[in-house]
């Protein structure tokens, strides 16, 4: 997928997002982005606005990468 089609607005997102699905450095991907606190575009499958809201309702997090393979992990192990 071209490289500017992650950085759209509105509707748009939602079709980037499904593309983000099969992805397999999805997870890899939003941890870089919540790291780094990106401001903008479709990063991991996660909006800006999505991710804004993940990094408010989890302040004490500092690796990301981390966090979220315990969190993958938890959900297989369901």
């Amino acid at each position: 997928m071209d490289p500017d089609g992650f950085f759209v607005q509105g509707a748009e997102q939602h079709a980037v997002k499904i593309a983000c699905g099969a992805c397999p450095v999805k997870t890899e991907c939003l941890a870089d982005a919540l790291d780094n606190r990106v401001d903008f575009g479709v990063w991991g499958g996660m909006t800006e606005r999505e991710r804004r809201r993940l990094l408010r309702r989890n302040p004490d997090v500092s690796d990301w990468s981390a966090a979220l393979r315990r969190a993958e992990q938890q959900a297989v192990g369901s």
